[in-house]
């Protein structure tokens, strides 16, 4: 996959990397056409731009954001890529093994195993997000340490419809609390930036016009600080985390997922109940109508 690791300023598999300001990388989405929808070889050069990132030591800071109107739709669910296309980056195993097993080891690979390794990145990320960010979109924000969104900027995660508890990274409670993390699972309504403000899922709130800019100010400015203390600033943090038990929920949460995907196989023959799709298109269309 070396290939895919390399270029910059060209958009590779979905993702550009680029070099915006000393002491800061950028990657960014590069799917507008499809709402940045994560395919499998998006996630994958995902995956190499922050190895890329992570590997270079001129680089302090890591800027993920999005092109187009929206950060990102979420899992691809036309993707139809086979996961043996790609090299594994996780010890998982058994991704073509037939059942639950298989699409457990998948889901342990390019979902929560992904997530947890961008999570545990050595240096600070910084989420750059406009527009929607729609269940796995909540993943490539939540795993890093800033989110800074603009004015318009809503959050959401409506998949219980699918008869799942919620998407695999399943940080919820940990980014809005309990209660509103039930309210956010159980209707599928959509934060708005501000109420994510207020609950400390996001650090900032800018204008449209100005969240480049301003990301990259912030960015700029953390990158001015001694790689070993902010490498060790995050892993402090990290860890008081890991101590209050945040990897056991996660994993706890995605072995419920697969519940639900095997109960939803042996009912309706696919891992997600197909109801979901009509009740989120409605849902859309009720809140397009209640922005008009």
């Amino acid at each position: 996959m070396a290939d895919r690791e390399r270029p910059d300023g060209d958009a590779v598999d979905g993702i550009r990397y680029e070099e915006p300001a000393e002491g800061v990388a950028r990657i960014v989405l590069a799917r507008p056409e499809a709402r940045n929808a994560q395919d499998k070889p998006m996630l994958y050069a995902l995956n190499a731009a922050f190895d890329r990132a992570a590997h270079d030591d001129a680089v302090k800071v890591i800027v993920l954001a999005a092109d187009g109107p929206h950060f990102s739709s979420g899992h691809d669910l036309r993707d139809a890529t086979a996961i043996g296309d790609f090299d594994p980056v996780g010890t998982w195993g058994g991704a073509t093994l037939p059942g639950s097993e298989g699409t457990m080891a998948i889901e342990q690979e390019i979902y929560l195993g992904f997530c947890w390794r961008w999570r545990n990145l050595p240096k600070p990320t910084i989420a750059q997000v406009q527009g929607k960010t729609i269940a796995g979109g909540l993943m490539l924000a939540w795993v890093c340490d800033l989110i800074i969104a603009s004015e318009d900027a809503t959050f959401s995660d409506p998949v219980v419809a699918f008869g799942v508890n919620g998407v695999e990274y399943f940080a919820h409670p940990w980014e809005v609390g309990p209660r509103k993390a039930k309210e956010m699972l159980f209707t599928g309504d959509p934060l708005t930036a501000q109420e994510a403000k207020q609950l400390g899922m996001i650090n900032r709130v800018t204008p449209a016009e100005d969240l480049a800019s301003d990301t990259l100010k912030l960015a700029c400015q953390i990158a001015q600080r001694p790689s070993m203390g902010l490498k060790l600033a995050k892993q402090s943090v990290n860890q008081m985390q890991d101590a209050q038990g945040l990897w056991t929920s996660l994993q706890a949460a995605m072995s419920l997922q697969q519940l639900g995907h095997a109960h939803n196989q042996q009912v309706h023959g696919i891992i997600v109940d197909p109801a979901g799709f009509e009740i989120i298109r409605a849902q859309a269309k009720a809140e397009r109508k209640r922005g008009d």
